[in-house]
């Protein structure tokens, strides 16, 4: 029995049965070259059944996000026995990587250490679109716009020309001509970025995994409890009371990592909520479709707006990039705020005027899980040297999956040798200053 190819609806999520991962494991990887790096991985190992005292797993990865799916991707590719983990099931509708869509874009001012991840993770996410059916990456471009020119849009451009990006820079007369759909008062000019785009979340998410089990690795659903105190963490513990043993483990939780270390993180990863919308467009109107208006982000003194064009028929998809107030990724509920709605509302009367009074498709409700000041956190448990924590996504990390995943598993596997200070736990303070957009 082949898996059946993934979908956008939570009624079609993998089913990793034994008999699925059985079948799966006759299919093989086709070759698809990735800058030089070769995607392809024949001869497939069947994928194992999950046992209490297994002992010839790897790796452990807890978390079937973007951040562990990749990981254990990475580590899968690397040779080593990998099992991931879930409560639920991948990218689910409580995750921070579940829902329909986020951006990738390699525009953040000096940051230039993100620029070059969402530009060198962009060949991956084609690759898994290949692989998914349904699109997982949307080329529709990627606009910023600014009242002025600023210091983040000088040096987003100063990196992407060492880089050496296809960036445009477009002044307010050429806004004018391209997208007349928008109301460009108080806008002075935009930096415009063709080959970038929108990635489908969960879709993108639920391939990957697909394809890790595909490959011979094991998808388990299993809820883990907070790890035993000791000098080493010899194995996990499932809520069900099954004890998982491996050489290493990575914690690729999200919002749940406070939970399972409160010591290390309950102080230095802050849950928010976060909320998005979509609204319909006139019948038959293209102005907001793919096409004819790009993935686009309004940079007005630090308060910061983004959305989407309406992809696969959704909606006109916006939200207000602010930390929204905390929430416990297990009870906070996920009903939309009037006061957000309206705010979004607010500001399409003011950039977006034709949409402002449309009807809403539907509404999200899911979180940004923060450090201090936007770094992502990717580094050994202070106490245990087989633990990794891979995490802090802040609201920007899901496009930089790939490259997330490679790094950890490369610091897992000891290959890498000089770590990235930035991405250190040492570096994650108790006090939240965002300084990375």
């Amino acid at each position: 029995m082949s898996e059946p190819r993934s979908s956008d609806s939570n009624e079609e999520r993998p089913r990793l049965t034994r008999r699925e991962m059985l079948g799966l494991a006759t299919q093989t990887l086709a070759a698809a070259s990735l800058g030089g790096v070769s995607m392809a991985q024949t001869d497939a190992a069947p994928a194992r059944r999950v046992t209490e005292g297994d002992e010839s797993r790897d790796v452990i990865v807890v978390g079937a996000g973007v951040f562990g799916a990749w990981t254990a991707w990475h580590l899968q590719r690397k040779g080593r026995r990998v099992l991931l983990l879930d409560a639920w099931e991948p990218a689910h509708s409580r995750a921070s990587s579940g829902g329909e869509s986020r951006m990738t874009r390699t525009a953040y001012g000096a940051d230039e250490i993100y620029a070059r991840m969402a530009w060198e993770s962009l060949p991956e996410w084609k690759w898994l679109s290949e692989r998914a059916g349904l699109p997982v990456f949307h080329r529709t471009g990627v606009l910023f716009f600014f009242p002025r020119r600023e210091p983040y849009l000088e040096k987003t451009l100063e990196v992407h020309a060492r880089l050496g990006l296809p960036t445009q820079t477009l002044e307010r007369a050429e806004l004018l001509r391209r997208f007349p759909q928008i109301a460009w008062d108080g806008v002075e000019l935009g930096i415009y970025e063709p080959e970038l785009g929108v990635l489908m979340a969960r879709r993108a998410v639920q391939t990957l995994v697909r394809e890790l089990v595909a490959a011979g690795g094991e998808f388990r659903r299993a809820a883990v409890r907070p790890p035993p105190s000791g000098d080493a963490l010899t194995h996990i513990v499932t809520n069900d009371g099954a004890r998982l043993p491996a050489a290493a483990y990575v914690f690729a939780c999200g919002p749940w990592l406070p939970k399972l270390f409160p010591d290390v993180l309950g102080s230095r990863i802050f849950p928010t909520r976060q909320e998005v919308f979509f609204f319909a467009p006139e019948p038959g109107d293209t102005r907001f479709s793919p096409g004819s208006l790009p993935g686009w982000a309004d940079f007005n003194e630090g308060d910061i707006y983004y959305g989407f064009p309406d992809l696969e028929g959704r909606g006109f998809k916006i939200a207000h990039d602010r930390h929204g107030p905390p929430i416990d990724p297990d009870t906070g509920d996920r009903e939309p705020r009037a006061e957000a709605l309206e705010d979004v509302r607010d500001y399409m009367r003011r950039r977006f005027p034709a949409l402002a009074g449309r009807p809403l498709n539907e509404a999200r409700v899911c979180q940004y899980e923060n450090s201090s000041n936007g770094d992502l956190l990717i580094d050994r448990h202070p106490a245990w040297e087989n633990v990794w924590l891979v995490g802090a996504g802040s609201g920007h990390g899901f496009k930089h999956g790939p490259a997330i995943g490679r790094y950890a598993a490369d610091l897992v596997s000891g290959e890498l040798k000089q770590p990235e200070p930035r991405f250190s736990l040492a570096t994650k303070e108790s006090v939240q200053q965002r300084a990375v957009h």
